[in-house]
């Protein structure tokens, strides 16, 4: 039953044949099982998942078959009660997406990596791929499908042909390419199949400077899934270790919030965080211009999950002498970090807590710029705080560290600390 139905309240009588058997909730998906009764989808395939696949919950009678069957009719009847009810506050439950059948994918699947010729075309490829992105959109019951029916070595194998990575950026490149990266990278011979194939990591950089920003985006969501699902270091270095990486990802970063859909900001991220735990080619980011372009972004309207990635990575940065150089040289960098603790998630505290930390350490005005935006409060609120013990640590050699740097003015005359009970040592 819809959740903002109450049928108690509204004093509605739902039909007793539009109730599932199982949850006694209005059907959504009404199915059909071999015993002639029916369930809803989402009920049946639970009584199923916990070990119940012999039986029929209602007859008893042994499950010879396990084919559900839209129950059409139904479903029709139960959207037509829903409309005529709506004026007593219930919502017509919308006509469900049918789940994909393993025979079609496999023959998609198999039109998808046929070999371009006179008999199959690019064009009629591209369909097949675009049809199975359809059904990955539909349900995770779909993706869990068509990834078992080796999906990912499939689409690998079309999207590095030799046909296509030695000629331009086709609609067969940017419908694989989109399709490969629905799927989680559980494979770890799927990431080294790319990761040490300088040819395969080359091709993907090119990709990151496409004409499509879809295509794009996807270039480089399949470069961080490859560097977080490789295990050897040495891969994530073949990666990493390249300028143009780097400068397509922060591209993704640097041009404004309102040109770009929200993905590409998220994934511009998430790639930039895998490529810099690399230690090795920190300094290649660092001479991207990444300093600059998080702080920016920082700056503009990340949302707490972005901004607590951003945070890590300016972190990993500021261990390296030149990303530590260009953040402090940044007007932004100090005041942006000192605001950002305990005002995000214990998360972006520590990260913002870790970053100054390195920043005080490394020269003495910096330090002096970090007591007059109000640190010293801060840092002494963090140690009462209930966040990380990590950020805890990292607040109390802050604290040392600028024991020398506290001008009266930095906690003395904040209402912040007037407010608190805390002591200055």
């Amino acid at each position: 039953m819809p959740r903002s139905l109450e049928p108690l309240d509204l004093g509605i009588q739902i039909p007793y044949h539009f109730r599932c058997p199982i949850s006694l909730e209005l059907m959504r998906d009404p199915v059909t099982v071999c015993t002639g009764q029916t369930y809803d989808r989402a009920s049946i395939e639970s009584w199923v998942s916990i070990g119940n696949n012999t039986t029929c919950p209602v007859t008893r009678a042994p499950l010879s078959d396990f084919t559900l069957i839209p129950n059409h009719t139904l479903r029709r009847l139960i959207q037509e009660w829903c409309v005529a009810n709506r004026s007593n506050g219930v919502e017509r439950i919308p006509t469900p997406k049918q789940p994909a059948d393993p025979t079609s994918v496999r023959a998609l699947l198999s039109q998808a990596s046929a070999t371009s010729g006179a008999h199959v075309s690019v064009r009629s490829r591209a369909a097949a791929l675009r049809r199975l992105r359809g059904f990955a959109r539909d349900s995770e019951k779909n993706r869990v499908l068509i990834a078992a029916l080796n999906a990912g070595q499939i689409l690998i194998r079309i999207l590095f042909s030799d046909d296509v990575v030695d000629s331009p950026p086709s609609e067969l490149v940017s419908e694989s390419l989109a399709l490969l990266v629905m799927f989680p990278m559980k494979e770890p011979d799927h990431c080294v199949s790319i990761a040490s194939d300088p040819c395969r990591v080359e091709f993907l950089t090119r990709l990151l400077f496409d004409s499509s920003i879809e295509t794009r985006v996807n270039a480089a969501a399949l470069i961080e899934m490859v560097l977080t699902g490789s295990k050897s270091a040495d891969l994530k270095g073949m990666i990493s270790n390249s300028e143009s990486i780097f400068e397509g990802v922060l591209d993704l970063l640097r041009n404004p919030i309102s040109s770009y859909p929200r993905r590409a900001l998220k994934i511009g991220i998430k790639a930039l965080f895998a490529l810099c735990l690399a230690k090795n080619t920190r300094h290649i980011a660092v001479a991207a211009g990444a300093p600059e372009i998080l702080i920016d972004r920082l700056a503009a309207d990340f949302d707490r999950c972005d901004t607590e990635q951003a945070l890590a990575t300016v972190e990993l940065l500021c261990r390296s002498p030149e990303g530590c150089a260009a953040f402090g040289e940044h007007a932004l960098t100090i005041p942006l970090l000192v605001k950002t603790i305990l005002r995000v998630s214990d998360r972006a505290t520590e990260y913002a807590a870790g970053a100054l930390l390195a920043l005080c350490t490394a020269e003495e005005r910096w330090r002096d710029e970090a007591a007059a935006a109000g640190v010293v409060v801060q840092l002494l609120l963090m140690v009462q705080s209930e966040c990380t013990e990590r950020a805890k640590k990292k607040a109390q050699k802050l604290l040392k560290l600028l024991r020398d740097s506290w001008p009266d003015y930095s906690f003395a005359n904040s209402d912040d600390f007037g407010c608190s009970e805390v002591v200055p040592f």
